[in-house]
């Protein structure tokens, strides 16, 4: 006999299945990550249609078959329009489930993570919140996600000796976890210079400044060293790439 559960879920995927049905990947207060195929949702006469799709936050209900989790009701808690409606939003959006898809691969659940995600894009969908750099929105997530995961990074002192850090001689090291300074680069020569704005926007980050990041106007020196830094965090801490 199939179980029947019910939940909280945030969608970030779908695709096509057949004609008229869909598979979505979501994840859940209860449940953590989880794959829900929607049978027929595609239909105009579809009752599902209304209440859940992709970027909606809903609560649903699935049963568990053999080998599938089939969602069987839905009522829509938020759809998050200002998010779709604009692109560089809406590119934000669509990197955030891009993580989740290739950082958490099993049904594993976790709160902070579902609160950090909820938390982004209550924040991204607020039409009164200014943000003058999206991808520091981004960068606000992946960082705090990542410390989430497990991975500590350190920011405030040299990850390797622990010692105050020189803002004009700092590297970042995936290996070290976090940034370390010159007298240390010996351990990790792949280490990347950065500067030492990088480095003040990432304790932001980690301090969870959202209204500050939101309002700072960046050089694209230190752009550019940001995602530099987060592409390498990527390749170091991605299950995808590992």
């Amino acid at each position: 006999m199939a179980i029947q559960y019910k939940t909280r879920a945030f969608v970030f995927k779908k695709s096509d299945r057949n004609e008229s049905d869909q598979t979505f990947s979501v994840f859940t207060d209860d449940f953590g990550k989880l794959n829900i195929f929607a049978k027929a949702i595609r239909k105009s006469t579809s009752k599902l249609r209304k209440d859940f799709d992709l970027f909606y936050l809903s609560e649903i209900e699935f049963i568990q078959g053999k080998s599938v989790k089939t969602l069987t009701d839905a009522v829509k808690i938020k759809k998050f329009d200002e998010i779709v409606l604009n692109r560089q939003k809406l590119s934000v959006a669509n990197q955030i489930a891009d993580t989740l898809d290739d950082f958490i691969k099993g049904q594993e659940r976790d709160d902070n993570i579902f609160n950090l995600v909820e938390g982004c894009f209550n924040k991204l969908d607020d039409k009164s919140s200014s943000i003058k750099n999206y991808q520091l929105a981004f960068q606000y997530f992946f960082w705090n996600f990542i410390s989430l995961r497990g991975y500590k990074i350190e920011v405030n002192s040299c990850a390797v000796c622990k010692k105050k850090l020189d803002p004009y001689n700092i590297y970042f090291s995936c290996r070290e976890g976090g940034i370390i300074c010159k007298n240390c680069l010996a351990v990790d020569k792949s280490a990347r210079k950065i500067n030492s704005d990088a480095a003040k926007i990432l304790r932001l980050i980690f301090k969870k400044d959202w209204q500050t990041i939101i309002k700072l106007k960046v050089e694209l020196l230190s752009e550019n060293i940001l995602k530099e830094i987060l592409q390498d965090a990527v390749h170091a801490f991605c299950p995808v790439h590992c």
